[in-house]
C-alpha cells in the first residue's frame, strides 16, 4: 500500500461517539485531522435501532441517525474520514505512523477511539451457524426471523434491547440469562417484562447449537441444577458483552487483561501523543454520551500537547 507523505496533526482511530466527538473538536481547533472507521460510521451505536438516553434528544434518535449527525457536524468543520481496517502502528516521539489496508498515516498525535466487538459464545455450531441462524445483532437481521421462535443469550441493556426489537417480528423470544435477575436499566426491563412475547429462561446458559443447513435447537443447562434442555430457534442471537479492538496494541501500550488501554483521567496513555477514549480504555462506562465524553477531553489535551 503507499504511504501518505502529508503528516497530519492528528489520527483519529474509530468512528464512534468518542472518535467523532474528538473530530469534532480537534477540527474546531484547527488541527488537520483524520479520522479511520473501518465499519460504519458511528460504531457500535449504528446497531441501537432507537437511542432515548443521549441528551438532546427528547424523543429520542435512532443510532444510524445519530452517528450521522455526529459524522455531518464533524465534517462540517473540516475533519477528513477514509475508510479502512488499522493493521499497526509505530509509535515514536516525533511523528507517528497508522498503517491501514488503505495506505500508511502519520501524524504528530493519535486518538484511539476503535471501541469494541461482540463477545462470541465460543460454544459448539456457534461457528458454523453464523450467518444461518447465529447472529450479534438484531436490528441488522431481525427481519430474517419473521414469526420465527428466537433466543436472546445476554442479560444486559444490549441483549434485552435485541429481545424488545425482535419481539415486533418474531413469533416469541426467549431470554436466556445465566443469573436469576436482568442486568438491564430498570426501563428497559419494564418494557421487557411487560411485552408478552418475551420470555425468559432463568440461571442458564447456552451450550449448544444444533441444526442441519441452519439453526434449530439451542442446548441450555440450568446452572444450579445442572438440568439439561433443548429449545427450538430459528434464531440464536448473542448479546454478553463486548471485548476492546486493541489486539494490534499488544506489545506497543499497557493494557490491562482483557485489553483495555490504561489512561488517566486526560486520556494519556504512557506514550506521550497517544490519546484514548471510549469503550477502548479502562474503566469506561460504555454509553454513548460518557464516550463522547472521552473523546472531547482527548482532543482538549491532544491539542495541548501540540501546542
Amino acid at each position: 500500500m503507499p504511504e501518505d507523505n502529508f503528516a497530519r496533526d492528528i489520527i483519529i482511530i474509530g468512528g464512534g461517539p468518542a472518535g467523532l466527538t474528538a473530530g469534532l473538536y480537534t477540527s474546531r481547533a484547527r488541527l488537520s485531522s483524520l479520522l479511520i472507521e473501518r465499519g460504519l460510521i458511528g460504531g457500535q451505536i449504528t446497531n441501537a435501532e432507537w437511542v432515548e438516553n443521549f441528551p438532546g434528544f427528547p424523543e429520542g434518535v435512532s443510532g444510524i441517525d445519530l452517528g450521522q449527525r455526529l459524522h455531518d457536524q464533524a465534517t462540517r468543520f473540516g475533519l477528513e474520514t477514509i475508510l479502512a481496517e488499522v493493521t499497526g502502528l509505530e509509535l515514536k516521539e516525533d511523528l507517528k505512523m497508522v498503517k491501514t489496508t488503505e495506505g500508511n498515516f502519520t501524524a504528530k498525535a493519535v486518538i484511539l477511539a476503535g471501541g469494541s466487538s461482540r463477545q462470541k459464545l465460543d460454544i459448539p455450531g456457534e461457528a458454523e451457524f453464523t450467518g444461518k441462524g447465529v447472529s450479534y445483532c438484531a436490528t441488522c437481521d431481525a427481519a430474517f426471523f419473521q414469526d420465527q421462535p428466537v433466543a436472546v443469550v445476554g442479560g444486559g441493556d444490549a441483549a434485552v434491547t435485541e429481545a424488545l426489537h425482535l419481539a415486533k417480528v418474531s413469533s416469541k423470544v426467549t431470554v436466556v440469562h445465566r443469573r436469576d435477575q436482568l442486568r438491564a436499566t430498570k426501563i428497559l426491563q419494564e418494557k421487557a417484562f411487560a411485552e408478552p412475547k418475551i420470555n425468559f429462561a432463568w440461571d442458564s446458559v447456552a451450550e449448544r447449537i444444533e441444526g442441519k443447513d441452519f439453526v434449530q435447537r439451542l442446548r441450555l443447562r440450568n446452572v444450579k441444577t445442572n438440568q439439561v434442555s433443548d429449545l427450538e430457534v430459528a434464531g440464536v442471537f448473542v448479546s454478553i458483552g463486548f471485548r476492546p479492538d486493541t489486539d494490534y496494541l499488544k506489545g506497543l501500550l499497557l493494557l490491562d487483561d482483557i485489553g483495555h488501554i490504561i489512561t488517566n483521567e486526560k486520556m494519556e496513555t504512557e506514550i506521550a501523543g497517544v490519546f484514548a477514549a471510549g469503550d477502548i480504555r479502562q474503566n469506561s462506562a460504555r454509553q454513548a454520551i460518557t464516550a463522547a465524553g472521552d473523546g472531547a477531553t482527548a482532543a482538549i489535551y491532544a491539542e495541548k500537547y501540540l501546542t
